[in-house]
Parts: C-alpha cells; sequence; structure tokens
C-alpha cells in the first residue's frame, strides 16, 4: 500500500513544475565584485596617472590569489594604468583581457553590466569616487564612505582593501545582496 503512494507524491510535486515555461525559472544571479586600485606611487593627488607602488602591485597578486577560483568572466577597468595593473596579475592568471571603460562613462559600464548572461561573474576596478557610485547604481549598499567635495561620498583616501560583491537579482522583484570584504592587509 505504501508504494502505491510513492508514485503519486512524485506526480503531486511535478505537476506544478510541468507547465513551467524555461523563462519563467529563476536564472542565476550576475555577481558583481567592485573594488578601487591598489596603492600607487602618487605622493600627492595632482599626479593624474600614477603606476601602482610595490605595495600596490602586492596586492593585485594578492586580488589575483583571492578570485582566481571564483569564477571570473569578466573584467573592467578605467583607462588610467593603476585600475588596469590592479586586475593585470589576474587577467594573466585568467587568461582573459581587462576591457577599458573610461571612468566617467558609468552608464556605458553598467549597461554593461546589466546586459552579462545570468551566471556571470564580473570585476571591476575603478576609483575612491567612482565605486561608491557603482555599487550604488547596482541597486548595492555601501557604508563608511568621506564626503568630499567636490565628488561626494567616496571610500578613504588610505582604503585600498574593501571588494564590494553586488548580486543583481535573478528576477526583477528580488532584491540585491551587497557583501562586503577586506583583502591584502
Amino acid at each position: 500500500m505504501r508504494w502505491f503512494f510513492l508514485p503519486l507524491l512524485l506526480l503531486a510535486i511535478s505537476l506544478p513544475l510541468l507547465g513551467q515555461s524555461p523563462e519563467s525559472k529563476a536564472k542565476d544571479p550576475v555577481t558583481v565584485i567592485l573594488m578601487r586600485h591598489a596603492e600607487t606611487t602618487a605622493s600627492t593627488s595632482r599626479q593624474r596617472d600614477p603606476a601602482l607602488s610595490e605595495q600596490g602591485g602586492n596586492r593585485a597578486k594578492v586580488l589575483a590569489k583571492l578570485l582566481s577560483r571564483a569564477g571570473v568572466s569578466h573584467l573592467y577597468a578605467s583607462e588610467f594604468k593603476r585600475t588596469q595593473a590592479t586586475l593585470a596579475p589576474l587577467a594573466t592568471v585568467l587568461g582573459k583581457k581587462v576591457e577599458v571603460v573610461p571612468a566617467e562613462n558609468d552608464a556605458s559600464l553598467l549597461k554593461s553590466l546589466h546586459g552579462l548572461a545570468p551566471g556571470s561573474v564580473a570585476v571591476v576596478c575603478g576609483h575612491s569616487n567612482t565605486v561608491p557610485k557603482l555599487v550604488k547604481a547596482l541597486g548595492g549598499e555601501i557604508t563608511g564612505l568621506v564626503n568630499t567635495p567636490p565628488y561626494g561620498d567616496i571610500i578613504s583616501g588610505k582604503s585600498y582593501d574593501r571588494l564590494f560583491l553586488v548580486t543583481l537579482a535573478p528576477v526583477p522583484a528580488a532584491a540585491v545582496k551587497t557583501v562586503e570584504l577586506s583583502y591584502g592587509k
């Protein structure tokens, strides 16, 4: 008698799934990992495009090790060598190219991130003033910022170890999730 109920139970569980179209099934989320570039050789803020310092180069290697198995599918950096150099070791390990998107072109970068295939993992390396804007524009949350005119809320000038993981909701009604991590201290 018990064996009679097993097929009925299986049928009851599977019936709701039979009418679903592939579009109605949940998709994998897109994960975006954002960070500020690593430490630079600049001794003043007047240097427009400084290289990474030795400490910054070491931090970039730590980042590469940390994210080498994270399933990263896309790399984005601004036009400045410090952001590209921060992602260079990771790009080498993964055999991927860094896509350069001008720092002032948030709209283009956001369009690219929102257009990624479900399950994609993107790493974005930006600046103390661009990363907070991007996290917020993606629907994420960010705290511990410093208000600095004319840039507004920025990551502290001495903070290079903050990573922000923003999980974009796979369906419109779901909430965006932000996780903050620290690396390379």
